[in-house]
């Protein structure tokens, strides 16, 4: 293979699934990716993808190769840089997934900082509360708060994030500042109630209990199933909250919500940078986690 251009086509389609949406987000036409992987095939006698109308598919030989392929892209990014002496600018896109109040209060504050100082560098930020597909939807990785379900993926700690109780001002005005378990329920207090989908349970108050955590269920009026909206739902007063700290910030800072019972923080919440399962990762996505994990630091237990 005359240069790595092949390859980089034929990794962005095996992700993607699909021609059109690799050659747009590579900024070339359809048909010069069509043409780059027939010729790519060609040259190594397999047959790596499985075209159909609707989608594509790696083959058995294409998914071994696209393994390799990522690897060998990997390594010529780090081979392109070995040699480059103090902080080099990053360059190229990297397409990242994380929840969307972290996204708002943490990281997309902070971006410009990481943009002024590596201008070639592209973000494709995705702030979704759902679990997305790495592989299929092209991201380089996710950043992901709470267990790591699926086996096949790489799960690099960043830290426990701090999780802590809070209320509006116009709510503790009418019932009153807990200071104990017992004032939660001798004052009447409420909280405003999360669940992700509707007509399942919804999680109880969590507080330390013994060598672990248990839960006290308080009624509430207001069921949400989003963490914006249950944010919401507290600073409007609604009742009683839990969440990150680094999420909360700015409102406990401007007022808008008071901290309460701070000995009796909920569970911290792991915090993850996730990535498919690759042996190597390029030196973009290397050096975003360790910037990710730096700008989380002030909200760690």
């Amino acid at each position: 293979m005359k240069n790595l251009e092949a390859l980089i086509i034929f990794a962005r389609v095996a992700e993607m699934k699909s021609f059109t949406q690799a050659a747009e987000s590579l900024g070339i036409q359809k048909g010069r990716a069509s043409l780059v992987i027939r010729e790519l095939e060609q040259e190594i006698g397999a047959t790596l993808l499985h075209r159909t109308t609707r989608t594509v598919q790696l083959t058995e030989d294409g998914r071994a190769f696209y393994t390799r392929a990522c690897d060998l892209l990997s390594e010529a990014e780090d081979l392109h840089s070995m040699f480059s002496h103090g902080e080099m600018s990053l360059r190229g896109r990297i397409r990242i997934d994380m929840p969307a109040v972290l996204a708002q209060s943490v990281i997309i504050p902070a971006l410009p900082q990481l943009l002024a100082a590596h201008p070639e560098l592209e973000i494709e930020l995705s702030s979704t509360d759902r679990r997305v597909d790495l592989v299929q939807e092209g991201f380089d990785a996710v950043i992901r708060l709470g267990p790591i379900v699926d086996e096949t993926l790489i799960a690099r700690p960043l830290g426990q994030l701090r999780m802590i109780n809070a209320a509006s001002p116009d709510y503790l005005a009418r019932f009153g500042v807990p200071h104990s378990i017992d004032d939660l329920l001798n004052q009447g207090h409420r909280m405003v109630h999360y669940t992700p989908a509707f007509g399942a349970k919804p999680e109880g108050w969590e507080y330390p209990a013994g060598d672990g955590y248990t839960s006290l269920m308080l009624p509430g009026a207001m069921r949400v199933n989003s963490v914006p909206a249950y944010h919401e739902a507290g600073l409007a007063g609604l009742g009683l909250i839990q969440g990150g700290y680094s999420t909360l910030a700015p409102d406990i800072q401007s007022g808008r919500l008071i901290e309460v019972l701070p000995d009796l923080r909920p569970r911290p919440l792991n915090a993850s940078f996730v990535v498919a399962h690759r042996r190597n990762l390029s030196r973009r996505v290397r050096a975003f986690m360790q910037w990710t994990e730096e700008i989380l630091k002030p909200y760690f237990n």
